[in-house]
């Protein structure tokens, strides 16, 4: 089951650039049961890897635009080293379930703008590239945090608030997540954050399943990968309001549970 969630996943990584760590955290705590702490370092670990291996052919393709990968890391790099700190702080301990809802709204909603051609602003990237660093700070610290967030929300910041086509925007978006998913690697690692069983057989899926979503990725039309982007955004944005909302109340009930039992 977890190699094939882990070529689904790199499936849809290799295709649109999103989901890495946002589809493979939740997935991870549910359905395989690892403690928050090591199923975000295990999910960012795999990310990376699937970036690393997907990244070289849109940089053969030249879509990859590199003054807004760096624009994007100003910001995003001190919000993931403040993230990962807080985790590391509270020792794994919250899967920040408020936080996930919150960018799973946020994600869903931006994604939506895609299907709405005038709330978008091609333009406002290269007009106001600074902005782009302080939007990025939030998003490297829910990457920290969670591993959620680089892929997705980095998308689908650029592909309605920049001027670059859909493909540009996936390959811009795989080495920005690159760079974050190694520094928060290399944090993990260091504090023994990681089940590498897990790992070793995300992988043995994923890697097969990230090189077909990239070869898949160029049968596709602009306006298709846009649709794609788009909906594979919402997708992730609704399954994270879920899992929230999911641990939200089970922590909200167990107290009222507990008191049944002893009421007994």
């Amino acid at each position: 089951m977890t190699a094939l969630l882990g070529f689904a996943i790199a499936l849809v990584v290799g295709l649109t650039g999103m989901g890495g760590g946002t589809f493979t955290t939740p997935a991870l705590v549910l359905l395989v049961g690892l403690p928050a702490g090591e199923a975000v370092g295990t999910a960012m670990i795999f990310a990376a890897i699937l970036r690393l291996l997907a990244a070289p052919v849109y940089l053969l393709r030249k879509q990859v635009h590199g003054r807004y990968v760096w624009v994007l890391l100003l910001g995003a790099l001190p919000g993931l080293l403040l993230g990962t700190w807080l985790l590391h702080r509270m020792q794994g301990a919250s899967y920040t379930p408020a936080a996930l809802v919150s960018i799973g709204i946020m994600l869903a909603t931006s994604s939506a703008i895609s299907f709405a051609p005038r709330l978008r602003n091609p333009n406002f990237a290269k007009q106001r590239r600074s902005w782009l660093s302080l939007i990025a700070v939030p998003i490297g610290i829910e990457t920290g945090f969670s591993s959620a967030g680089a892929g997705a929300l980095g998308s689908i910041l650029l592909l309605n608030f920049s001027e670059l086509h859909p493909a540009q925007v996936v390959g811009t978006d795989l080495v920005f997540g690159i760079v974050l998913a190694v520094v928060g690697s290399a944090f993990h690692l260091g504090w023994g954050s990681l089940d590498r069983g897990t790992l070793l057989q995300l992988l043995a899926g994923g890697i097969p399943g990230v090189l077909l979503g990239c070869s898949m990725s160029r049968m596709l039309s602009g306006a298709k990968l846009r649709t794609a982007v788009a909906l594979v955004g919402i997708a992730l944005g609704l399954q994270l309001v879920w899992v929230g909302s999911r641990t939200l109340l089970e922590k909200h009930n167990l107290p009222k549970l507990e008191a049944m039992r002893a009421a007994r």
